[in-house]
């Protein structure tokens, strides 16, 4: 069962309420909700080096934020620190794997340990990803969506300017799109495998579903989410969509299609993955480990899948749509 933090002591995740009287998944909310500015303005003003990046591989929430990392070349000012994909008793922790590395500021052994030094009385989720202040010695926040914003805005005088997911025209069709993608699609997927009724699995399951084939249908016609340009949008969506056969079909029994059932939503997701430095931020063999060991209640044997086989490399077809649109990272 995971584990939560409630007044700075670990309990069992069912002493929060992981589910309503309908028996619908719901999400805790994230409670580190700081921002790092550009400028002195703020309490964490942008500097190369000051803050640490706790994250899983496998986790697509801290997925975007390695993402954005990459395309915005930050990786030699936000240094990473990588949990071990596979949940122990006390939930994320450290530990030898390949692509995992150790608390470089704490040699702590339990991520817990880093919220408890942030805030000792702190209750709610241990969840990555992280963005730790050495100089303050707390987290800055723990909500990718906005540390995704902060990578992309906040750190340009280090990074690369010229890389804009979030432009300022698109806003407001990327913030329409992000809702309906987080409650149906990333969110969704968890709503189905840790639904705890059979009507509340099938009101997500379709949901879900549904908005699949919107998507299909909006990509038939687009390169991308909005238009001919890669945003956050796309990037949001990608890292539900890379994992989708791996595990959410079989695990989360979201099997009323696979990812390659849809041919646009399939050559969309290899567009994205072959996008220059994209590949390495995704580890399947993390993905795999992490959700069929972690979940003893819905694979109670621990038994990872060997399949199936999935060719992100085989070539696309979404050139089509926008063959002059640049490729990013180039």
């Amino acid at each position: 069962m995971q584990k939560l933090l409630k007044n700075g002591r670990l309990v069992d995740a069912a002493d929060f309420g992981n589910d309503d009287a309908l028996g619908q998944f719901l999400r805790q909310p994230s409670r580190f909700r700081s921002w790092v500015s550009a400028d002195d303005a703020s309490n964490y003003p942008a500097q190369a080096g000051r803050y640490l990046l706790y994250v899983s591989y496998a986790c697509p929430w801290a997925h975007r934020t390695l993402i954005v990392r990459r395309l915005k070349k930050l990786e030699g000012v936000i240094p990473v620190s990588v949990v071990h994909p596979v949940m122990g008793p006390e939930s994320w922790h450290f530990g030898d794997c390949d692509g995992c590395a150790a608390d470089p500021l704490f040699g702590a052994r339990q991520l817990y340990e880093v919220y408890q030094r942030a805030a000792p009385d702190y209750s709610g989720n241990v969840t990555v990803p992280v963005l730790f202040d050495r100089e303050t010695g707390t987290i800055v926040n723990n909500e990718s969506s906005e540390i995704i914003r902060m990578f992309n805005g906040a750190f340009d005088a280090f990074g690369d300017p010229a890389v804009d997911l979030y432009p300022e025209p698109l806003r407001p069709a990327i913030d329409a799109i992000n809702r309906e993608v987080y409650a149906n699609v990333n969110n969704g997927v968890y709503r189905a495998g840790f639904a705890g009724t059979q009507a509340a699995y099938e009101a997500a399951f379709d949901a879900l579903f549904a908005t699949l084939e919107r998507l299909e249908q909006r990509l038939a016609g687009q390169r991308y989410l909005v238009g001919d340009v890669i945003t956050e949008a796309d990037w949001r969506l990608f890292t539900t969509l890379v994992r989708f056969d791996a595990v959410y079909y079989l695990h989360f029994k979201c099997n009323l299609r696979r990812l390659s059932d849809y041919p646009n939503l399939w050559n969309y997701t290899r567009d994205l993955y072959q996008q220059p430095g994209i590949a390495e931020t995704v580890r399947l063999d993390h993905i795999k480990q992490h959700y069929y060991r972690s979940h003893p209640q819905l694979n109670p044997r621990g038994i990872v899948p060997k399949g199936p086989e999935l060719d992100f490399d085989r070539p696309h077809d979404r050139l089509r749509l926008a063959a002059d649109a640049p490729e990013l990272g180039m």
